[in-house]
């Protein structure tokens, strides 16, 4: 639930760290912002790593492996087609959301919808051991069907979880919140979070005020990292619009080994990984002689 216009919480969330998400190159010719999964701020728990990304054709994400995860891909500009090895073929356009998990294996490509440049957010979402290796799956829903509200100035967009009393039927498995707000000048947001939840901010246009009134406000393309408490308030004191994601999870406080796409809990298991995905065996068994049209 939100609250606006007073403090309702007995412990407030205030700025912990933020970090300037910086562009780097990544698939074939994309550019990314990096925010988590870099020096600065390797991981967050259970988030891995989240990227804005930008891409052009003919640059993508061609043909790649994942597992032991799931990735949450939120678009805001242009498509994305995706193909799997499993057959699936789909675009998520402006406004549209694709909740993947990986599990055990999956090899997919993610190619831009068309020319122009298509612009989105993609979060990687740890999964617990005893999930890592479940079938995979997609939860997909197209923008008319994301649940939204608007009051006093406060636009929501419940990705997942919950705001303003409408929930998400998405379905986290480790337990997850994920809102798109944007704040007209003046406005101000009460939003609560579960206290023993890790949680962080990706500001997309304007500036906001986070923690307290007093605070500097935070310019976009930064990560907002969150200090544990009942819950965020946000104030936009500048005279343009502010949009920012609002992202929550439950730790999972388990080991991470990780290399590049294949995250798992210990080396052995990475190894295992490699094996599996270089002898297509145990998920990945369409992976050597599939390839995305």
């Amino acid at each position: 639930m939100s609250v606006l216009h007073q403090c309702p919480f007995n412990s407030p969330r205030l700025v912990m760290n933020k970090v300037l998400s910086k562009s780097q190159h990544e698939g074939d010719g994309a550019v990314v912002r990096r925010g988590i999964g870099r020096m600065e701020l390797p991981r967050l728990d259970p988030f891995l790593m989240l990227d804005y990304f930008s891409v052009t054709p003919p640059a993508g994400f061609p043909d790649h492996p994942h597992r032991g995860f799931e990735t949450v891909t939120y678009m805001l500009q242009g498509g994305i087609t995706h193909q799997d090895f499993a057959g699936r073929k789909g675009t998520i356009r402006t406004g549209d959301v694709q909740w993947m998990t990986a599990g055990r294996g999956i090899v997919h490509s993610e190619m831009p919808a068309g020319e122009g440049t298509h612009k989105g957010i993609q979060l990687w979402i740890n999964l617990s051991a005893s999930e890592k290796m479940i079938e995979p799956n997609y939860q997909e829903l197209v923008s008319e069907d994301i649940p939204s509200a608007e009051q006093d100035g406060v636009e929501v967009k419940v990705i997942a979880g919950e705001s303003m009393g409408l929930h998400s039927p998405v379905y986290t498995r480790t337990p997850t919140m994920f809102l798109d707000f944007t704040l007209n000048p003046g406005a101000e947001l009460h939003q609560t979070i579960p206290d023993s939840w890790n949680a962080f901010v990706y500001v997309i246009d304007g500036e906001g005020v986070f923690g307290f009134q007093g605070c500097t406000p935070i310019t976009s393309h930064h990560v907002i990292v969150l200090s544990l408490g009942d819950g965020v308030s946000v104030w936009n004191k500048s005279s343009n619009a502010l949009r920012f994601v609002l992202i929550g999870g439950q730790p999972l406080n388990e080991p991470v080994a990780q290399y590049g796409p294949f995250v798992m809990n210990t080396q052995s298991e990475i190894e295992k990984t490699i094996q599996d995905y270089h002898y297509s065996k145990n998920g990945f068994e369409n992976g050597k002689s599939w390839r995305s049209l």
